[in-house]
């Protein structure tokens, strides 16, 4: 069962949330949070799985609440449900630890399945997201966007066929498949890929891998 908190200043979407969530057999909404400053309180009362955590709230806002409860409790997962797709906010809420972000107008089936793949660990982004964080990306200044992928050239030509796949939206599953070994194998890739590109996550490794495709596409 995943333990879900949610965080949203309107009573009302709170409720309709509730209503619709608790028809999945595998959720359970743990409690309800108003604000920034009640939801840290509550994930430590309750120590939820899962926080579908609001950007614009009074008190204290999601981005702020995200980045105090990843200092503070390893392994409760943030899934940011807005109805702001803001530059600012994706990239707020995501550089503080958030690992998925969709809008508002999400189907609720797709937001369950959505609660089911952040509570397994895999990034979850709205369709427009990563179009808008890989508009950011490009449009930083040359030397801040070269930056990052400098030990590009360091990966072996099996963690490029991985990080290809890995901006696609692959599964470490689907990768595994794909490749034919195994998904331990996968695992190992990927925390190197991320080691080597100095990259926090797999959302970052896929605006990395979107960025500079045509060079990781060129025979090794």
């Amino acid at each position: 069962m995943i333990k879900l908190l949610l965080v949203d200043d309107q009573s009302l979407i709170r409720q309709g949330l509730k209503a619709l969530l608790e028809l999945e057999p595998d959720i359970e909404v743990a409690g309800e949070a108003e604000n920034g400053e009640n939801a840290i309180d509550l994930v430590e009362q309750l120590q939820p799985d899962v926080v579908l955590m609001d950007i614009r709230m009074p008190v204290m806002d999601g981005v702020a609440a995200t980045r105090e409860i990843q200092k503070r409790f390893v392994g409760v997962k943030i899934l940011v449900l807005t109805t702001f797709d803001d530059d600012a906010y994706v990239t707020a809420a995501l550089q503080n630890g958030a690992i998925g972000y969709l809008l508002k107008d999400t189907p609720s089936e797709e937001l369950a399945v959505a609660i089911r793949a952040v509570y397994k660990g895999y990034t979850q982004l709205g369709p427009g997201i990563v179009k808008k964080l890989l508009t950011q990306f490009s449009t930083m200044p040359s030397t801040q966007a070269t930056s990052v992928p400098s030990n590009l050239a360091e990966l072996t030509p099996r963690e490029k066929e991985v990080l290809r796949l890995i901006a696609t939206g692959a599964s470490n599953r689907e990768i595994a498949q794909q490749l034919y070994i195994s998904e331990g194998t996968v695992k190992n890739h990927v925390t190197n890929i991320l080691n080597r590109l100095d990259l926090r996550d797999r959302t970052q490794a896929a605006i990395i891998a979107n960025t500079f495709l045509s060079y990781l596409n060129e025979p090794s």
